[in-house]
């Protein structure tokens, strides 16, 4: 009985050792590699570039929604303002975006069995231009687009303000991760 107690415990010696020396190991290796997580999603080198200038984009779609150039404005810059450390400056800056709100448009998505419609798509483009002043190779001019739906039995005015910021919140999540997160 004691040569099964004595071999029981010989059995478990080597495997603490074996534990020990994995998580040792698993330190060390930690310890050795650099490792830089962006919770923000921004990959800036902040050394290279401090600015960022956002001009105001104007409505060149043929169908407007008066408060919708407001929205999408506000919204783009305030993007940068709280996940970047980026300064918002006019003129000159390090980071350039500007553009334009080109399409702004509602068509029939899906038909009822009376064949009347049922559900409406709108939508909303914007056409973007971004020059970065650090590295022209990522400079671009892309457009972005961002889509809502909504039942024929509701007025587009009664959801109109609630798509119009859901569709400004997709394009500039697009738009910020076009241009800083790199990802």
């Amino acid at each position: 009985m004691d040569w099964t107690i004595s071999k029981a415990r010989a059995g478990r010696v080597p495997g603490k050792a074996a534990s020990l020396l994995a998580l040792a190991v698993a330190v060390l290796t930690m310890a050795a590699c650099s490792v830089s997580y962006k919770f923000n999603g921004a990959s800036i080198d902040y050394s290279k570039t401090k600015t960022i200038q956002i001009a105001d984009f104007p409505i060149r779609s043929s169908y407007v929604w008066g408060p919708m150039a407001s929205i999408f404005n506000n919204q783009l810059k305030d993007q940068y303002a709280n996940h970047t450390r980026l300064i918002q400056v006019k003129r000159n800056g390090d980071m350039k975006i500007e553009g334009e709100i080109t399409r702004y448009e509602q068509r029939n998505k899906a038909v009822s069995s009376e064949g009347y419609s049922a559900q409406t798509e709108l939508s909303m483009t914007v056409n973007v231009r971004f020059t970065n002043n650090a590295n022209h190779a990522e400079d671009f001019e892309r457009q972005f687009t961002a889509q809502s739906t909504y039942d024929t039995t509701q007025s587009l005015n009664a959801v109109q303000e609630e798509l119009v910021r859901q569709m400004v919140k997709d394009i500039t999540e697009q738009i910020f991760n076009a241009t800083v997160a790199n990802w």
